[in-house]
C-alpha cells in the first residue's frame, strides 16, 4: 500500500551494492545507495524518477519494489562494467563505522543525463554526488517547487568551489552535524547553519543520527528526536531514508511552508527510523502508510506537554 499521490519528485544519487557488518549480522551484495534508500522513502507519498547507474551485475530484480510503488526506473543507467560497491562495518554503539572499502566501478564515469519527462520534476533531491554533477542536474531540471541537496566530508575537503556553487542554487540542505561545522568551520551547529544559509539555502535541516534532527528556517527553529528504537539491526541508509521521507511529504503536501516543513522533518525521523530495523532497504520495502502515521503520532507524544503559569503546582 503506497500514498504515491502526491508530486513528482525526482532523485540523482547512488544505486549500489553493500557489504555491512553490524553486532548483529553481516550481508553482502545487498541492495543500496542513496538513490535506492531515498526512493525506498519518497515513493510512498509521491510519484520519484531514479537516475543513477548500475553495471551489467546489478540484480535489477530487486529492484521491482520500487517498480510496483511506481519509481520511474527510465533515468537509470545500465553500463558495461561492474556495480558501485560500498562495504562499512558497524561499532556496537551503531554510531560509529568504519568504511571497509568503496569500489566505484561504472559510478566513476556516471552522467545524470536526465528522461525528459523527470526535467518537471516539482521536488528534486541531490544525493551526494560530485558537486559538478549536482551543478549538471540543476542546469536540467524546469522550475522545480523545491531542490534539496546532500553533500558529504570528501565532497566539502575535495571539491568546496563547486559545492558553494550548488549551495548558492538550492532552497534545502541536509547535512549532518559532524559536516555542518566542516564546511563552516563553525563548532557551533546555530551559526553554522546561519553560515549556510547566508550561501543560499533558505532552509539547512542537520541530521543528528539516533538523536533526531534540527530544522533551521528564516523563521525559526525546530526540533524532532530521533524515535527510541529498542533494537536496531543496520542504521546504513537511515540519512537517506530520511531526506526521502522529508521530501516526500512535502510533495504530499504540495508545499514548503513553516508548518508544512515542520511535519516533513518529523516523516522524515519516523522514515529513518524504519530504515533501522533490518539490514538493507528490507523494511522501507514493507513499511505501510498506517504504520508510518502510527510513528508519526508516537513522535507527537514524544514532545507533547502542558505549560503551566509560574507559580501553578
Amino acid at each position: 500500500m503506497t500514498g504515491n499521490n502526491g508530486g513528482t519528485i525526482l532523485v540523482v544519487g547512488s544505486v549500489a551494492l553493500d557489504e555491512i557488518a553490524t553486532p548483529f549480522g553481516r550481508v553482502e551484495e545487498i541492495i543500496g545507495g542513496a538513490g535506492v534508500y531515498f526512493s525506498a522513502a519518497a515513493s510512498l507519498f509521491g510519484k520519484v524518477h531514479l537516475v543513477g547507474v548500475v553495471g551489467d551485475d546489478y540484480p535489477l530484480h530487486e529492484l521491482e519494489f520500487l517498480e510496483k510503488r511506481g519509481v520511474d526506473l527510465m533515468g537509470l543507467q545500465r553500463a558495461s562494467g561492474t556495480s558501485f560497491r560500498w562495504g562499512g562495518v558497524y561499532d556496537y554503539d551503531m554510531n560509529t563505522r568504519e568504511t571497509t572499502h568503496t569500489r566505484l566501478g561504472v559510478f566513476a564515469d556516471f552522467q545524470p543525463d536526465l528522461p525528459v519527462p523527470s526535467r518537471s520534476a516539482e521536488w528534486v533531491f541531490l544525493g551526494n554526488i560530485d558537486p559538478v554533477l549536482q551543478l549538471h542536474v540543476l542546469d536540467q531540471v524546469i522550475a522545480p517547487k523545491l531542490v534539496a541537496c546532500d553533500t558529504m566530508n570528501y565532497w566539502i575537503e575535495g571539491s568546496n568551489e563547486a559545492l558553494l556553487e550548488v549551495i548558492g542554487r538550492i532552497d534545502m540542505l541536509t547535512i549532518n552535524d559532524e559536516e555542518a561545522r566542516q564546511l563552516s568551520g563553525s563548532p557551533n551547529l546555530s551559526r553554522a547553519a546561519r553560515w549556510i544559509q547566508e550561501r543560499g539555502p533558505r532552509h539547512v535541516v542537520i541530521k543528528k543520527g539516533e538523536h533526531g534532527a534540527i530544522l533551521f528556517t528564516d523563521e525559526s527553529v525546530f526540533f524532532s528526536p530521533g524515535y527510541p528504537l529498542e533494537e536496531v539491526e543496520d542504521p546504513t541508509g537511515a540519512g537517506d531514508a530520511f531526506a526521502g521521507g522529508l521530501i516526500g511529504r512535502l510533495a504530499r503536501a504540495g508545499a514548503a511552508d513553516p508548518m508544512e516543513l515542520r511535519r516533513a522533518v518529523v516523516y522524515g525521523c519516523a522514515l529513518g527510523s524504519f530504515a533501522c530495523e533490518a539490514f538493507g532497504p528490507g523494511r522501507l520495502a514493507d513499511v505501510s502508510l498506517e504504520e508510518i502515521e502510527a510513528r508519526v503520532s508516537a513522535f507527537r507524544h514524544l514532545t507533547y506537554f502542558e505549560e503551566k503559569p509560574e507559580g501553578v503546582t
